[in-house]
């Protein structure tokens, strides 16, 4: 066989349809056989509207249906591939090296940027990507980005890929006169809507960024200087409450030794009773602002609907909310989420009461140690009165 006619053509689709069914990656989701038959009929169209004979015809629609079979081995370099499996296919029918060697060099052409030297060159490239023209673009457009990525490896924005889709299309140029004529008119229209779609993606970003600056009003930094204040409040409280326990321990001791001391020597050494008394004294006024500064403070637990308006309420402090139903307290703390100035707020309003707290707390442990040094100057000069009266 040293033509190229019908049965030759309906042998090859077979082949390749078989051939693509069963060897085709799964990741090729656009360079299917769908968009190999889809290029075929199309090159029939373009060949009978150039005034190809029939020959010529059914050379470029032969080349149609292997122009793609190179992506189930090498889709980065599938003009080639396919090339070369049309080659072995031709050769087990008998065709002439000359018309395999025109198949190959038609195939190859279709390779981006395109290049033919042939009116049937010309056809077919023109075929590959009459897909341009129709207004189901933007259906396949999707398969298409979702192929790259699987090829390149390499996540793909919806924006990125129209734009780099823009740019082919600003690039590309048919080469037959009917596809100049008829195909170029309706591909500019799809430019255009492709362009329009962009300049909508780039206006919903900008907004997205907008909305977002707008939305977030203050920088980490605002957050990573509450949050360590927190943490420092909260260090410092338990530092004061360690103290308090170890003055509490000490003067607990002391009273302790100090009462054994007194009931055991009280007839033998009167002279001591009154030093004794005195360590007691201020031992007990200690332990008591000891105590005070580590005494937890506890409010009613409740807040009202009007507490909530005016704001008065801080609803990150438990003891504003643990008498309250569970449905309130998270309704109420939901709608301080919705803004950010007072969740803010909140968190504002929680640093100075845990600040205020703190204070007193230092304020009573510092009167304690005061008392304690106190007590022990005094104790000593009275200690040492009693034993010089002796």
């Amino acid at each position: 066989m040293n033509t190229i006619n019908n049965d030759l053509i309906n042998e090859a689709a077979d082949y390749v349809t078989k051939l693509l069914s069963e060897k085709l990656p799964e990741n090729i989701k656009f360079h299917t056989i769908e968009h190999t038959k889809y290029v075929a009929e199309k090159a029939e169209i373009i060949g009978k509207k150039s005034g190809l004979n029939s020959n010529s015809i059914n050379l470029v629609k032969l080349c149609a249906w292997f122009h793609d079979t190179g992506y189930i081995i090498n889709p980065e370099n599938h003009e080639e591939t396919g090339a070369e499996i049309a080659a072995d296919f031709l050769k087990n029918k008998g065709i002439d090296e000359k018309t395999i060697s025109k198949i190959k060099k038609c195939i190859k052409a279709t390779r981006t940027p395109q290049s033919p030297d042939s009116p049937e060159a010309e056809i077919l490239c023109d075929a590959d990507l009459f897909h341009l023209t129709e207004e189901f673009y933007f259906k396949i457009i999707e398969k298409m980005r979702e192929e790259k990525e699987n090829i390149s490896g390499k996540n793909i924005s919806k924006q990125k890929f129209y734009l780099e889709s823009e740019q082919f299309f600003l690039n590309h140029k048919y080469h037959t006169e009917f596809a100049k004529k008829e195909l170029q008119p309706k591909k500019e229209k799809i430019l255009k809507k492709l362009q329009t779609e962009i300049e909508n993606m780039k206006k919903k970003k900008k907004d997205k960024k907008k909305k977002n600056k707008k939305t977030r009003k203050y920088s980490r930094g605002v957050e990573s200087m509450l949050r360590n204040t927190a943490r420092m409040q909260i260090n410092l409280s338990s530092i004061a409450d360690k103290k308090s326990n170890i003055l509490i321990s000490v003067n607990t001791i002391i009273m302790s030794i100090s009462m054994t001391f007194l009931i055991s020597k009280f007839e033998e050494m009167p002279n001591i009773i009154i030093p004794v008394i005195i360590v007691l004294l201020f031992c007990v006024v200690t332990v008591i602002f000891a105590i005070l500064s580590t005494r937890p403070v506890v409010s009613s637990g409740t807040f009202t609907e009007e507490d909530l308006k005016q704001k008065k309420v801080n609803l990150l402090f438990f003891g504003n909310f643990y008498n309250m139903e569970l449905e309130k307290y998270e309704k109420a703390l939901r709608e301080v989420m919705k803004n950010e100035d007072d969740l803010y707020s909140a968190m504002i309003h929680d640093q100075y009461a845990l600040g205020k707290v703190l204070a007193k707390k230092y304020k009573l442990l510092r009167i304690s140690y005061n008392v304690f040094i106190t007590g022990i100057i005094i104790t000593v000069v009275s200690f040492i009165l009693s034993f010089l009266s002796i």
